[in-house]
Protein backbone atom coordinates (compact mmCIF):
# COMPACT_ATOMS: atom_id res chain seq x y z
CA UNK A 1 0.00 0.00 0.00
CA UNK A 2 0.54 3.55 -0.45
CA UNK A 3 3.40 5.37 2.55
CA UNK A 4 2.84 8.80 3.19
CA UNK A 5 5.53 10.51 4.79
CA UNK A 6 6.42 10.02 8.27
CA UNK A 7 4.26 6.88 8.13
CA UNK A 8 5.83 3.60 9.55
CA UNK A 9 6.60 0.49 6.85
CA UNK A 10 2.86 -0.97 6.88
CA UNK A 11 2.26 -4.73 6.85
CA UNK A 12 0.26 -4.55 3.35
CA UNK A 13 2.56 -3.58 0.67
CA UNK A 14 3.32 -2.96 -2.93
CA UNK A 15 6.10 -4.47 -3.13
CA UNK A 16 5.18 -7.67 -0.50
CA UNK A 17 2.20 -7.83 -3.08
CA UNK A 18 4.81 -8.12 -6.12
CA UNK A 19 6.63 -10.99 -4.61
CA UNK A 20 3.10 -12.82 -4.03
CA UNK A 21 2.01 -11.91 -8.24
CA UNK A 22 5.79 -11.65 -9.78
CA UNK A 23 5.62 -15.35 -10.45
CA UNK A 24 2.26 -15.89 -11.06
CA UNK A 25 1.14 -12.78 -12.89
CA UNK A 26 2.87 -14.02 -16.66
CA UNK A 27 0.37 -17.11 -16.46
CA UNK A 28 -2.53 -15.32 -14.79
CA UNK A 29 0.06 -11.09 -16.22
CA UNK A 30 3.09 21.87 -29.34
CA UNK A 31 2.54 23.99 -26.78
CA UNK A 32 4.85 24.40 -23.01
CA UNK A 33 5.91 20.97 -22.11
CA UNK A 34 4.32 19.70 -18.50
CA UNK A 35 5.62 19.01 -15.27
CA UNK A 36 6.17 15.55 -14.59
CA UNK A 37 3.27 15.47 -12.02
CA UNK A 38 1.05 16.69 -14.31
CA UNK A 39 2.46 14.69 -17.61
CA UNK A 40 1.71 11.46 -15.00
CA UNK A 41 -1.59 12.01 -13.69
CA UNK A 42 -2.68 13.34 -17.50
CA UNK A 43 -1.29 9.59 -18.80
CA UNK A 44 -3.06 7.62 -15.87
CA UNK A 45 -6.40 9.79 -16.90
CA UNK A 46 -5.85 8.84 -20.81
CA UNK A 47 -5.59 5.21 -19.67
CA UNK A 48 -8.22 4.55 -17.99
CA UNK A 49 -10.73 2.41 -19.80
CA UNK A 50 -14.70 3.25 -19.88
CA UNK A 51 -16.35 1.76 -16.90
CA UNK A 52 -18.44 -1.26 -17.68
CA UNK A 53 -21.46 -2.29 -16.23
CA UNK A 54 -22.33 -3.94 -13.29
CA UNK A 55 -22.78 -7.72 -13.57
CA UNK A 56 -22.82 -9.48 -9.71
CA UNK A 57 -21.70 -6.36 -7.19
CA UNK A 58 -24.59 -3.33 -6.34
CA UNK A 59 -23.39 -0.22 -6.93
CA UNK A 60 -22.80 0.32 -3.50
CA UNK A 61 -20.85 -2.72 -3.03
CA UNK A 62 -18.38 -2.11 -6.60
CA UNK A 63 -17.92 1.50 -4.71
CA UNK A 64 -16.44 -0.20 -1.80
CA UNK A 65 -14.51 -2.74 -3.90
CA UNK A 66 -12.76 -0.59 -6.40
CA UNK A 67 -11.66 1.81 -3.11
CA UNK A 68 -9.56 -1.35 -1.44
CA UNK A 69 -8.65 -2.30 -4.74
CA UNK A 70 -7.06 0.86 -5.58
CA UNK A 71 -5.17 0.92 -2.53
CA UNK A 72 -4.25 -2.89 -2.19
CA UNK A 73 -1.94 -1.85 -5.65
CA UNK A 74 -1.82 1.98 -5.62
CA UNK A 75 -1.05 4.16 -8.57
CA UNK A 76 2.25 6.02 -7.39
CA UNK A 77 5.37 6.89 -9.44
CA UNK A 78 5.88 3.83 -10.57
CA UNK A 79 2.80 3.45 -12.74
CA UNK A 80 -0.83 3.01 -12.63
CA UNK A 81 -2.46 0.26 -10.09
CA UNK A 82 -5.38 -1.72 -9.52
CA UNK A 83 -7.79 0.89 -10.11
CA UNK A 84 -6.20 1.56 -13.67
CA UNK A 85 -6.20 -2.38 -14.56
CA UNK A 86 -9.62 -2.77 -13.36
CA UNK A 87 -9.23 -5.41 -10.96
CA UNK A 88 -12.75 -4.76 -9.45
CA UNK A 89 -14.17 -5.14 -12.97
CA UNK A 90 -12.40 -8.62 -12.97
CA UNK A 91 -13.95 -9.74 -9.46
CA UNK A 92 -17.47 -8.08 -10.25
CA UNK A 93 -17.04 -10.42 -13.30
CA UNK A 94 -15.46 -13.60 -12.20
CA UNK A 95 -18.49 -13.73 -9.29
CA UNK A 96 -20.72 -14.60 -11.87
CA UNK A 97 -18.45 -17.59 -12.91
CA UNK A 98 -15.42 -19.19 -11.40
CA UNK A 99 -15.59 -17.11 -8.39
CA UNK A 100 -19.26 -17.31 -7.88
CA UNK A 101 -18.89 -19.62 -4.87
CA UNK A 102 -17.51 -16.28 -3.24
CA UNK A 103 -20.31 -14.21 -4.29
CA UNK A 104 -21.81 -14.48 -0.37
CA UNK A 105 -18.46 -13.80 1.39
CA UNK A 106 -18.33 -10.41 -0.75
CA UNK A 107 -21.59 -9.16 -0.20
CA UNK A 108 -20.83 -10.04 3.92
CA UNK A 109 -17.45 -8.70 3.68
CA UNK A 110 -17.84 -5.37 2.02
CA UNK A 111 -20.59 -4.49 4.19
CA UNK A 112 -18.73 -5.73 7.06
CA UNK A 113 -15.83 -3.20 5.61
CA UNK A 114 -17.89 -0.18 6.02
CA UNK A 115 -19.75 -0.60 8.99
CA UNK A 116 -16.22 -0.87 10.67
CA UNK A 117 -15.12 1.85 8.58
CA UNK A 118 -17.83 4.14 9.91
CA UNK A 119 -17.70 2.66 13.42
CA UNK A 120 -13.51 3.67 13.98
CA UNK A 121 -13.34 6.60 11.48
CA UNK A 122 -16.88 7.97 11.12
CA UNK A 123 -16.98 7.95 7.28
CA UNK A 124 -17.41 5.15 5.00
CA UNK A 125 -14.76 3.20 3.42
CA UNK A 126 -15.01 4.53 0.26
CA UNK A 127 -15.30 8.18 1.08
CA UNK A 128 -12.01 7.93 3.70
CA UNK A 129 -8.51 9.69 3.20
CA UNK A 130 -5.89 7.62 2.00
CA UNK A 131 -4.37 7.29 4.72
CA UNK A 132 -7.53 6.03 7.34
CA UNK A 133 -8.28 3.80 4.43
CA UNK A 134 -4.82 2.15 5.05
CA UNK A 135 -5.35 1.93 8.43
CA UNK A 136 -8.67 0.06 8.24
CA UNK A 137 -7.18 -2.04 5.84
CA UNK A 138 -4.00 -2.94 8.30
CA UNK A 139 -6.68 -3.37 11.19
CA UNK A 140 -8.15 -6.53 8.56
CA UNK A 141 -5.38 -8.02 7.66
CA UNK A 142 -4.26 -8.00 11.35
CA UNK A 143 -7.13 -9.45 12.33
CA UNK A 144 -7.95 -6.41 14.64
CA UNK A 145 -11.21 -5.42 12.50
CA UNK A 146 -14.36 -6.27 14.10
CA UNK A 147 -17.81 -7.71 12.46
CA UNK A 148 -16.52 -9.96 9.87
CA UNK A 149 -17.32 -13.81 9.19
CA UNK A 150 -15.17 -15.76 10.03
CA UNK A 151 -12.74 -13.52 10.42
CA UNK A 152 -11.30 -9.84 8.97
CA UNK A 153 -8.29 -11.39 7.96
CA UNK A 154 -10.46 -14.03 5.87
CA UNK A 155 -11.91 -11.37 3.64
CA UNK A 156 -8.55 -9.50 3.69
CA UNK A 157 -6.95 -12.36 2.09
CA UNK A 158 -9.40 -13.25 -0.21
CA UNK A 159 -9.57 -9.70 -2.02
CA UNK A 160 -6.00 -9.26 -2.02
CA UNK A 161 -5.80 -12.64 -3.80
CA UNK A 162 -8.62 -11.50 -6.70
CA UNK A 163 -7.18 -7.90 -6.72
CA UNK A 164 -3.84 -9.15 -7.64
CA UNK A 165 -5.55 -11.71 -9.95
CA UNK A 166 -7.49 -8.95 -12.05
CA UNK A 167 -4.55 -6.72 -11.76
CA UNK A 168 -2.23 -9.45 -13.95
CA UNK A 169 -4.27 -11.74 -15.50
CA UNK A 170 -5.04 -11.62 -19.15
CA UNK A 171 -7.50 -8.60 -20.25
CA UNK A 172 -9.83 -11.74 -21.75
CA UNK A 173 -11.08 -11.69 -17.98
CA UNK A 174 -11.97 -8.53 -17.71
CA UNK A 175 -8.94 -7.30 -15.82
CA UNK A 176 -5.46 -5.97 -16.59
CA UNK A 177 -7.13 -3.15 -18.80
CA UNK A 178 -4.86 -1.60 -21.31
CA UNK A 179 -2.22 -4.02 -20.18
CA UNK A 180 -1.34 -1.63 -17.42
CA UNK A 181 -0.65 -4.94 -15.16
CA UNK A 182 1.70 -6.44 -17.49
CA UNK A 183 3.72 -2.95 -18.10
CA UNK A 184 3.73 -2.65 -14.37
CA UNK A 185 6.19 -5.83 -13.86
CA UNK A 186 7.32 -5.55 -17.27
CA UNK A 187 6.25 -8.94 -18.55
CA UNK A 188 6.15 -8.69 -22.41
CA UNK A 189 2.96 -10.62 -23.25
CA UNK A 190 2.37 -14.19 -23.94
CA UNK A 191 3.99 -15.71 -27.01
CA UNK A 192 2.41 -18.84 -28.32
CA UNK A 193 5.64 -19.27 -30.75
CA UNK A 194 8.88 -17.75 -30.20
CA UNK A 195 10.53 -17.42 -34.02
CA UNK A 196 14.84 -17.33 -34.42
CA UNK A 197 14.68 -13.06 -34.00
CA UNK A 198 12.65 -13.35 -30.61
CA UNK A 199 14.86 -15.89 -29.20
CA UNK A 200 18.24 -13.51 -30.10
CA UNK A 201 16.12 -10.42 -28.34
CA UNK A 202 17.93 -9.71 -24.97
CA UNK A 203 14.55 -7.96 -24.41
CA UNK A 204 11.50 -9.09 -26.07
CA UNK A 205 9.25 -6.51 -27.91
CA UNK A 206 6.05 -6.36 -26.01
CA UNK A 207 3.11 -8.45 -27.49
CA UNK A 208 -0.02 -6.57 -26.63
CA UNK A 209 -2.85 -8.87 -27.13
CA UNK A 210 -5.01 -11.30 -25.25
CA UNK A 211 -4.05 -15.21 -25.37
CA UNK A 212 -7.66 -15.84 -26.66
CA UNK A 213 -6.91 -13.49 -29.85
CA UNK A 214 -4.49 -16.21 -31.14
CA UNK A 215 -6.02 -18.34 -34.06
CA UNK A 216 -5.51 -21.53 -32.52
CA UNK A 217 -8.45 -20.60 -29.90
CA UNK A 218 -11.05 -19.82 -32.58
CA UNK A 219 -12.87 -17.88 -30.67
CA UNK A 220 -16.11 -16.17 -32.84
CA UNK A 221 -16.52 -12.31 -31.65
CA UNK A 222 -20.27 -13.07 -31.16
CA UNK A 223 -19.09 -16.03 -28.81
CA UNK A 224 -17.17 -13.74 -27.07
CA UNK A 225 -19.53 -11.06 -26.52
CA UNK A 226 -22.32 -13.55 -25.41
CA UNK A 227 -20.00 -14.51 -22.23
CA UNK A 228 -19.95 -10.76 -20.68
CA UNK A 229 -22.11 -8.03 -21.47
CA UNK A 230 -20.29 -4.44 -21.77
CA UNK A 231 -21.45 -1.07 -21.52
CA UNK A 232 -20.84 0.36 -24.91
Amino acid sequence: MAREAGDRPRDVSRRDLFKTAGAGAAAAVAGAPLAPSTAVAQAHLAAAPQLEALETLTAAEADILEAICARLIPSDENGPGAAEARAAHYIDRALTGPLRASRDAYAAGLAAVDVYAQASKGVPFPKLAPRDQDAVLTAMESNAATGFTPNAATFFNLVRTHTIQGTFCDPYYGGNANFAGWDLIGYPGLRMTVGPEEQRMSAPKAVRKSAYEDAMFARKGSQRGGDHGHRP
